[in-house]
C-alpha cells in the first residue's frame, strides 16, 4: 500500500467506526425544497453529513449598544452535541467563533449569509458558508452549512435589567446541521 493510500483509507475507516460517513440512501434523505429560499444552499453541492444537535445556548442581560441605561439578553454563545440520525455522537458545536468539530479533530468555521424564520419560540433557520476546514477528516471540503428544524434555544423571557447585568442564562435547543459539499 503506498503511504497516502494507507493515510485516506485510515481516514475513512475512523469516519465509518464514528457515523461520519453517510450511506447513499441517507445523504439523499435531506430535501431543501420546503426551506425559504435565503437559507436554500446555491446548485451544484450535495449533502455530505446530517446531524442533529441537542445542547445549551448561554444569554447574558448586557446594556444595549448606545443606550447604557436600557438592557437585553445578549447571545454569548452554544454548546451541544452533534449526532448522526441515529442517535450516535459524531462531533460537537460550540463558540464562539460558531465552531462545528468532528469527532476526528477536524474543524470548520462559518460566517452566517442568511436567516429566516424559524417559527415561534425557535432559533432562525441560517445558512452559513464554512472557513476551509482545519484538521484532516469529515469536515474537510465543507462549503455550507445549514441550521434547520431549529426547537427552542431564543433568549430568556426573564426581566433583563440594570439589577440582572452581566447575569447569564442557559437554554435549551435543538437543531438539525446538514452539512454540503461541492458536487
Amino acid at each position: 500500500m503506498t503511504t497516502h493510500f494507507r493515510f485516506a483509507f485510515k481516514h475513512l475507516c475512523a469516519a465509518v467506526a464514528t457515523g461520519l460517513v453517510l450511506s447513499p440512501l441517507t445523504a439523499s434523505a435531506f430535501d431543501q425544497a420546503s426551506l425559504p429560499e435565503s437559507v436554500k444552499v446555491p446548485t451544484g453541492h450535495k449533502v455530505v453529513l446530517e446531524t442533529v444537535g441537542k445542547g445549551e445556548i448561554t444569554y447574558e442581560c448586557r446594556a444595549k449598544k448606545d443606550m447604557a441605561d436600557q438592557f437585553e439578553w445578549v447571545f454569548v454563545g452554544p454548546d451541544a452535541k452533534l449526532m448522526n440520525r441515529q442517535g450516535q455522537p459524531i462531533g460537537k458545536y460550540y463558540g464562539p467563533p460558531a465552531t462545528w468539530e468532528a469527532m476526528d479533530g477536524s474543524k470548520v468555521t462559518a460566517t452566517q449569509l442568511a436567516v429566516a424564520p424559524g417559527g415561534a419560540g425557535n432559533l432562525p433557520l441560517q445558512l452559513v458558508k464554512a472557513n476551509p476546514a482545519m484538521g484532516m477528516g469529515a469536515m474537510q471540503g465543507v462549503a455550507y452549512i445549514q441550521r434547520v428544524a431549529t426547537q427552542g434555544g431564543v433568549a430568556p423571557t426573564a426581566p433583563c435589567t440594570q439589577a440582572q447585568a452581566s447575569q447569564k442564562q442557559i437554554v435549551g435547543y435543538q437543531a438539525d446541521y446538514i452539512f454540503w459539499q461541492v458536487q
